[in-house]
């Protein structure tokens, strides 16, 4: 196993951390050696922007459905309607 150095969230130890595998969404895990906790070394961030919010709003206002915004913009009707329900 190869070792890394990063400091952990939890304990704030700076020694040698272990690679333990990876995440669902691909990003790798790490354990702590000294608190033996387990956590992702650099998270992806999951979050749309600003602007393709604002995009997704000005088509559904143009007329488009929710559904039809979701599969131009390649996200879930969940997040438009979401967004929608946010701003009126």
């Amino acid at each position: 196993m190869e070792k890394i150095t990063k400091i952990c969230p939890k304990c704030g130890s700076e020694k040698e951390k272990m690679k333990r595998g990876f995440n669902r969404s691909g990003t790798q895990r790490i354990m702590c050696t000294e608190c033996g906790i387990r956590f992702t070394l650099y998270p992806k961030k999951r979050e749309y922007s600003e602007e393709t919010r604002m995009l997704a709003l000005k088509i559904y206002y143009a007329g488009a459905s929710g559904r039809g915004v979701g599969k131009v913009l390649g996200m879930s009707k969940a997040n438009v309607y979401n967004w929608i329900k946010k701003t009126t």
